[in-house]
């Protein structure tokens, strides 16, 4: 499957740590805290082409030219709940920006997205938008809360999640082409229950230790 907006971030660090996420005998400290440093690793990947201004600063030695992120800034807006799971790590490299949150849940029968809850920062026409939730299976949550994000002024929008499925991939590129797409591992298929094969069960459970 190759759409030009995708991108899988396949560092050795994250296919180790992500193969640890994956084991059903990971607990949910561990299982939180490799989904934090997952994150913060495809955050470095993600801002890689900010742009920079050049500054003038002096060091102890000398006066000097350097570079720094300008322009736009950023909002982290994790899909609750799974999403919350990443967005300290990403913090950790972006700590001041903003976030917002965006309540969803999967209707059991039909496994589509139903909203509860939305709050954006004010100025959120005005920031890069890094949208977050561990897995893109059916697609239908990243559809909708990007669809959410964008009728409230957002016109630059990134996504990250820990795994795809091809089904969510293709229905979420179809639906925002203008998205991009960041995953650390696409994965091959959903069985009838929608969950992601061989996947790593439900993230948010895994998490917050509920099942």
């Amino acid at each position: 499957m190759n759409f030009e907006k995708f991108h899988v971030v396949d560092h050795p660090l994250i296919k180790h740590k992500l193969s640890i996420m994956r084991d059903k005998d990971t607990g949910s400290k561990d299982f939180r805290e490799l989904l934090s440093e997952i994150a913060m690793l495809m955050g470095y990947e993600i801002t890689r082409e900010l742009p920079l201004h050049e500054v003038e600063i002096e060091t102890p030695v000398a006066k000097m030219k350097g570079g720094m992120i300008m322009g736009k800034k950023l909002a982290i807006i994790p899909i609750l709940r799974a999403g919350l799971g990443m967005v300290d790590g990403l913090l950790s490299l972006v700590p001041v920006a903003k976030v917002g949150h965006i309540g969803l849940y999967r209707d059991p029968e039909t496994h589509t997205p139903v909203e509860y809850y939305c709050k954006l920062p004010e100025d959120i026409e005005n920031r890069i938008v890094i949208l977050v939730d561990p897995m893109l299976a059916t697609g239908g949550s990243a559809i909708d809360a990007i669809g959410q994000i964008k009728k409230r002024g957002a016109k630059h929008i990134k996504f990250i999640g820990l795994v795809a499925a091809p089904q969510g991939l293709k229905a979420l590129h179809e639906a925002h082409p203008d998205v991009d797409i960041y995953c650390a591992a696409l994965d091959d298929h959903l069985n009838e229950n929608g969950y992601i094969v061989p996947g790593l069960g439900d993230a948010g459970d895994r998490i917050f230790g509920t099942k």
